[in-house]
C-alpha cells in the first residue's frame, strides 16, 4: 500500500479552464492529452524515484542487525566487597531481610574482601591448590613461587616458560601443567586479560574461564567472591555453603544445588556475604579436639583413644568443608 501511494499521486480536484481569449479560436483537441500524459509519466517517474529512495532507508544497518553469537558485556553489578562501606551495607541489608542469618551474622566478626593478587596470579594459584589438602597445596606453591623468583613474576610468558618436567620436580602433576599452560596462553593471545576479568560481567566471566582447562564453576565462583569481590555470588554445588543452609533453616536434608538459588533468594544482591557466614557457620560446628591429657599421669582406656580418633577424623572433615576460607587469599 505504502509503494501504490509513492507510484500513484493522488487526484488533485479539478479547476476549472481559463476562459481562452475572445480572438483565439478553439484550441486543436490533440495537443491537451499529449500533455496530459507527458505530465503524468513525468510524475510518476518523479514518484517513482522518490519511492526506490526510501526502500534503501528502509534497510536496518549493520549496527542494528542482532549479532550471531552473544556479545561479552563489560559491566560489573554492584560495587566490590572491597570498596568501603560495602559489607557494612550488605550486613545490614542481611540482617534485616533473614533473620535466622542475622544471628550468625552476630556471632562472627564481619568479613574483609582483600585479595593481593592480581587475577592472572589468583587463577594460578586457585589450579594448584586444586584437589590438595592445604598444608600439602601450601607447599607447592611456595616452591612454585621460588622456581619463577617471587610473587612479582607470576607472568603469563613466565608461567609459559616452564616445562612440564621443571613443575612436575616441584610437585605440579602433568594434567595440571597443563592447566597452567592453558591459561597462561590464553593471557599470552589476548583471550584473556587481568583488565577484561575486571570488568566482565559475573555470567560472561563465568563463560570465558570455564574455557580454560581445569577451571570448573566451583572455582569461578571462588575466584569471583574472594579475588574479585564479587558481592552477589552463590557457590550453590559448594558442600559447606548447603551444609550452612541446612543448618540454618533446620532442613532435614543438605539442600540440592538446584534448591539453593531458592532458598537464598532473600540474600540478594549480597549472596556472596551469605556464603561467606555459612562457612562461618559450619566452621563453628567443628568438634574440637580433646584436651591434651598427659600420658604419666593417667593412661588412656581403649575407648578415649577410639574417641579421639573419631574427633579429630571429625574435624578433619568439617575442615574439608571449610577449605575455601583458607586456600584463598583476602579473607578476614
Amino acid at each position: 500500500m505504502g509503494e501504490q501511494s509513492l507510484s500513484q499521486p493522488k487526484p488533485q480536484p479539478p479547476s476549472p479552464p481559463p476562459s481562452p481569449p475572445a480572438s483565439a479560436a478553439s484550441p486543436p483537441p490533440a495537443p491537451a492529452p499529449a500533455a496530459a500524459a507527458a505530465s503524468t509519466s513525468t510524475s510518476r517517474g518523479t514518484a517513482a524515484a522518490a519511492a526506490s529512495r526510501p526502500k534503501k532507508a528502509a534497510h536496518p544497518s549493520s549496527d542494528s542487525n542482532p549479532p550471531k553469537k552473544p556479545r561479552l558485556t563489560f559491566t560489573v553489578p554492584g560495587r566490590p566487597l572491597s570498596f568501603a562501606g560495602e559489607v557494612g551495607a550488605a550486613i545490614r541489608h542481611l540482617r534485616d531481610a533473614d533473620p535466622a542469618l542475622a544471628a550468625v551474622i552476630d556471632a562472627h566478626d564481619p568479613p574483609v574482601f582483600q585479595c593481593p593478587h592480581r587475577p592472572f596470579h589468583s587463577l594460578v594459584r586457585s589450579i594448584l591448590y586444586q584437589q590438595l589438602a592445604f598444608k600439602a597445596a601450601a607447599a607447592v606453591y611456595s616452591r612454585f613461587l621460588s622456581l619463577l623468583g617471587g610473587e612479582a613474576s607470576v607472568t603469563p610468558d613466565a608461567v609459559l616458560a616452564l616445562t612440564p618436567q621443571h613443575l612436575r620436580q616441584i610437585g605440579v602433576s602433568p594434567r595440571k601443567a597443563s592447566y597452567l599452560h592453558d591459561l597462561a596462553r590464553k593471557y599470552v593471545s589476548g583471550i584473556l586479560s587481568d583488565s577484561a576479568i575486571i570488568n566482565m560481567d559475573d555470567r560472561s566471566l563465568a563463560s570465558m574461564l570455564t574455557m580454560v582447562k581445569g577451571i570448573g564453576p566451583w572455582s569461578v565462583h571462588m575466584f569471583m567472591i574472594f579475588s574479585l569481590a564479587r558481592p552477589d555470588v552463590l557457590p550453590s554445588a559448594d558442600l559447606g555453603v548447603r551444609k550452612g543452609v541446612q543448618m540454618l533453616y533446620g532442613l532435614e536434608d543438605v539442600p540440592r544445588p538446584s534448591q539453593m538459588d531458592k532458598l537464598c533468594e532473600r540474600w540478594r544482591p549480597y549472596r556472596s556475604v551469605g556464603a561467606w557466614y555459612m562457612w562461618r557457620l559450619i566452621e563453628s560446628k567443628v568438634p574440637q579436639p580433646a584436651p591434651a591429657i598427659d600420658p604419666l599421669a593417667l593412661p588412656a582406656t581403649d575407648d578415649q583413644i577410639m574417641l579421639q580418633q573419631q574427633q579429630q577424623q571429625q574435624q578433619q572433615n568439617a575442615i574439608q568443608m571449610i577449605d575455601p576460607l583458607q586456600m584463598l587469599p583476602g579473607m578476614g
